[in-house]
């Protein structure tokens, strides 16, 4: 007899009730939002920060679902669409353009599914948007502000070699200005010698009188621009990986410009605010009190009220020299950043220490920073601007190398996110943002619904052939096809996979591989019929036979959809993702489920006759 024991229908039926519980939270429609998060890091979201959002949205009459606040930002959930754009304009007007405003959206789960942890699918931006944002690098201002660095560390070998030279940089050029016929000579002997300004090398030279103008060769600054982009593509790659972002996008496009797409982000703002900032360190000693003006720069100290130092205008090193970074304690329990450096930072830091033991090591950080505003259309305007500050100065007690501490922060966030922003990756140039929005189905609704409709309409004609053909066979493949489809969306909610619309054609072609296993297993107990073999045992040797056909047809398939998620991108991940899920799900239903359901149906009847 065709009879599964008590445990095994147990263990069945037991995975199917936890897939339909896993996947319930998709019933639940999302709720509009806004996340909000301060630029300034030192800013503590506290009561009274609440307290101020909800007089503004009172004020403005604005009805509010739920606010709440984390560590870093704060999310308010709204009733409808209407109440979001309205919340997002008078919050932004309200801060003066400090707050980091983004739209998103909130699970309506249940807080019973939550505390199960079970959530909805994210849901890719061709189907529920995610945050799409165009970023610029600023090569100009990269270029210039290297050449103005180079030009300082140039001026400085001249002064070792017995010479004075004073510099003046100005858009992407540098005079070099000498007090003597016979100093020019030695400067751009010494430029030549060191192939600066030889056939094919860093500078073009021109004389004037006693100066000399260094320009950046054409060859040259299109190499150093092309480092400046690939290094930021590769710091955003990892601040996004750092953010658990699910199938993101981040690509170059043309010269200078990045594009960053986060599908299905519920924590925007402080995305945004990690992946738009700018931050950089700048290590510098500081200046003597006899050093000319145009050697030193003066910076104010960063959330504290010291004041101000001057700061030579060489950088020892920048943030681009980081190998790992972590925020911890010191002895006093205040925060501070552990960092790493790699080798030439390394040799950079113990050239410039060593000698400089009692002198100030001034640790600069550099940030870009936007103002957002609204203007009477809705449109998004934004002042950029750059602020350089000190956050530590501390004196050099002996020669320091690859590693040391950074001290000074205000705050363990603060420390926690500058670490973070390290460790991801320095930007080798600043960034501004040329497009920033939070997009709907980049495909249309239509489309959205046309794929939709595919799975139900492919699986109403599936439905429908199957109980033609089979009967209480076709029956049983029905029922255990809504299993392997409740069981995909199930794991796709708890691997926190993001649903495309590619992805959706990986899970209709799942209905029909799922139906094509029953096929072959109803084919094979048609035949074991019409040769005589009794009912039950051609039940039995259906499945038995048809099952390492079943395992060949689908383990070749999910190969091929593991080699398509391996060398793919973008949709066709999203493809391979769906299809790789549906086809496990596909052998479990196919031979288990509907088994189950076959042996409950035939498995206690004395069988004479069998139609299939």
């Amino acid at each position: 007899m065709n009879r599964f024991k008590v445990w095994q229908y147990f263990l069945i039926f037991s995975v199917l009730i936890l897939g339909a519980l896993f996947a319930l939270p998709n019933i639940y429609p999302s709720k509009p939002a806004l996340q909000i998060a301060v630029g300034d890091s030192s800013v503590q979201l506290n009561d009274n920060f609440l307290a101020g959002i909800k007089n503004e949205l009172t004020k403005e009459e604005i009805s509010y679902q739920s606010i709440e606040a984390s560590e870093a930002s704060v999310k308010i959930v709204l009733d409808d669409v209407e109440s979001q754009l309205a919340s997002r304009r008078v919050l932004a007007d309200y801060s003066g353009g400090d707050f980091i405003i983004a739209l998103t959206s909130e699970p309506s789960t249940p807080e019973w599914l939550q505390n199960l942890g079970a959530s909805p699918i994210n849901l890719g931006l061709d189907l529920a948007g995610g945050i799409h944002f165009l970023l610029e690098v600023d090569t100009d201002r990269y270029s210039e502000e290297r050449l103005s660095s180079e030009a300082a560390s140039l001026t400085d070998e001249f002064k070792n070699q017995g010479f004075l030279v004073n510099f003046e940089s100005f858009n992407n050029r540098v005079l070099l200005k000498f007090s003597s016929l016979d100093d020019l000579e030695k400067g751009r002997d010494y430029l030549n010698q060191n192939n600066f300004t030889t056939s094919g090398s860093k500078y073009s030279l021109i004389q004037s009188n006693l100066d000399l103008e260094l320009r950046y060769t054409d060859n040259y600054l299109s190499e150093i621009v092309d480092y400046a982009v690939e290094q930021n593509l590769v710091a955003l790659r990892n601040r996004v990986n750092e953010l658990g972002v699910s199938e993101p996008i981040v690509q170059r496009e043309g010269r200078g410009r990045i594009v960053v797409e986060l599908p299905g982000v519920q924590d925007s703002a402080s995305a945004k605010k990690i992946i738009g900032k700018t931050a950089n360190l700048e290590f510098r000693l500081e200046a003597r009190n006899n050093d000319s003006f145009l050697r030193k720069e003066k910076f104010n100290y960063r959330n504290t009220f010291q004041g101000s130092a001057f700061l030579e205008k060489i950088v020892i090193l920048t943030g681009d020299s980081v190998t790992n970074a972590q925020s911890s304690f010191d002895e006093n329990g205040r925060p501070q950043v552990n960092i790493s450096l790699d080798i030439e930072g390394g040799r950079a830091m113990q050239k410039a220490t060593n000698g400089n033991i009692g002198r100030r090591l001034g640790v600069v950080l550099v940030e870009e920073r936007t103002k957002t505003f609204f203007d009477q259309d809705d449109n998004v305007v934004q002042e950029s601007y750059i602020e350089k500050g000190i956050i530590s100065n501390a004196t050099i007690q002996a020669v320091l190398g690859t590693s040391f501490r950074i001290t000074g922060l205000s705050s363990s966030t603060e420390a926690s996110e500058l670490a973070l922003l390290l460790r991801a990756g320095a930007l080798a140039a600043p960034m501004k943002f040329v497009e920033e929005q939070t997009i709907g189905p980049t495909l249309g609704q239509e489309n959205i619904e046309k794929g939709i409709n595919s799975i139900i309409i492919g699986f109403i004609l599936v439905f429908i052939f199957m109980l033609i053909r089979y009967r209480l066979f076709g029956l049983s493949a029905n029922i255990a096809l809504m299993c392997n489809l409740i069981l995909v969306v199930s794991i796709m909610s708890l691997v926190g996979g993001t649903l495309t619309l590619p992805g959706i054609a990986g899970i209709v072609l799942t209905v029909g591989m799922a139906v094509d296993a029953n096929v072959l297993i109803f084919a094979r107990i048609s035949e074991e019929i019409k040769n005589n073999i009794d009912p039950q045992n051609a039940i039995r040797n259906g499945f038995s036979k048809a099952f390492s056909t079943i395992m060949d047809a689908n383990i070749t398939t999910l190969i091929v959809a593991l080699i398509l998620y391996a060398i793919g991108t973008g949709p066709i991940k999203g493809f391979a993702v769906t299809l790789s899920i549906g086809i496990v799900t596909s052998i479990f239903t196919a031979i288990l489920v509907t088994r189950s359901l076959v042996n409950l149906i035939y498995g206690y009847r004395d069988l004479k006759d069998l139609k299939i």
